[in-house]
């Protein structure tokens, strides 16, 4: 396996230097201990969002900094959770008097790292409110978490609760839209190959070629079922099914539909299966009111990709569209 690195020991150091450099502008980083904040933060009045989790998926968190989103953002090890050291000083650095919400992903390191940092935190004087996502219907459980894991869900949590932090709602209901948000987004992805982990030099699981892992995880953790290798429409199905059927939208529902890439994937392969997924919805009498499509919460070089389904209302739809300013995503600037 070849990689752009020049010592698998700093590719997360000199990969954050590197964003600092290219985004500084909206971000400012910081190196000992590693977290990345926005660059006009704490900003007044405001409540604080601060995510973070393994490095390995970018744009996720650090891309999602800025304006309309995230206030900070803690990058752990290669699909390593960031540790306390990381998350207290950032919390600290985000909060304006207004309280911070934790956006964790539900897996077990992350989960019990946030809760140390939130205590700690909250032992310094700030409000910590923490929303946990776990829209992954893949699975119960994982080899990293109890209960569902996080996964694409996780990026419209942080841009529908930025928005709401953003035009200047109170600690509790940010932290209320965002569990909002998770109570009504589900996702479930698929891996055409596996992801090579720098330190390792491996792929994390093998796939012969011609079979693929239905419900894999974002950190190369086994799906469902693996089975041979089908054309996109079927594996769009495959997908779709048990997000629909859990999330349990019906004919008049108004849903954003995600397609998200795992990091390996071109663009032209997303918009076929955005395709598919968007005709069986409309067959279905669910109107898509709104769609991303691309790579956004990635698993370095893992060729697949995984569909979100988020059940809108007016507010929801709202707060998408407010402006957001960060260094993957941007509009209404």
């Amino acid at each position: 396996m070849k990689k752009l690195i020049n010592d698998p020991r700093a590719v997360v150091d000199e990969s954050v230097e590197g964003f600092g450099l290219a985004h500084a502008d909206i971000v400012t980083v910081s190196a000992e201990p590693k977290y990345i904040t926005r660059k006009d933060a704490p900003v007044a009045g405001k409540v604080g969002l601060v995510s973070g989790g393994g490095s390995g998926h970018e744009p996720l968190h650090g891309g999602f900094v800025g304006l309309g989103m995230l206030d900070a953002a803690v990058p752990g090890a290669v699909f390593t959770s960031p540790t306390p050291d990381q998350i207290i000083p950032a919390t600290l650095a985000v909060n304006s008097g207004a309280g911070v919400v934790h956006i964790v992903k539900n897996y077990t390191g992350d989960v019990l790292n946030f809760e140390t940092a939130a205590e700690m935190a909250e032992a310094e004087g700030v409000q910590v409110r923490t929303v946990l996502v776990n829209d992954d219907v893949a699975v119960e459980d994982s080899l990293y978490t109890a209960g569902r894991r996080g996964v694409g869900g996780t990026v419209l949590v942080e841009k529908i609760a930025g928005a709401a932090a953003e035009r200047g709602d109170d600690l509790d209901a940010v932290a209320a839209l965002g569990d909002r948000v998770n109570q009504n987004v589900r996702s479930m992805g698929v891996a055409l190959s596996a992801c090579t982990v720098p330190h390792a030099g491996v792929p994390s699981f093998d796939l012969e070629e011609n079979e693929i892992e239905i419900g894999i995880g974002i950190h190369g953790e086994p799906g469902r079922h693996r089975i041979p290798m089908e054309n996109a429409d079927g594996i769009t199905d495959r997908l779709l099914e048990p997000i629909l059927s859990d999330l349990g939208v019906a004919s008049g529902d108004k849903v954003l539909l995600f397609v998200n890439g795992m990091g390996g994937t071109p663009q032209s392969e997303l918009y076929i299966v955005y395709r598919r997924a968007a005709q069986v919805l409309a067959e279905k009498g669910i109107t898509v009111e709104r769609s991303l499509v691309g790579n956004y919460i990635t698993s370095l070089e893992m060729q697949g990709c995984s569909i979100t389904v988020l059940r809108l209302d007016d507010e929801l739809t709202s707060l998408w569209d407010a402006p957001v300013h960060t260094a993957a995503l941007r509009w209404g600037i």
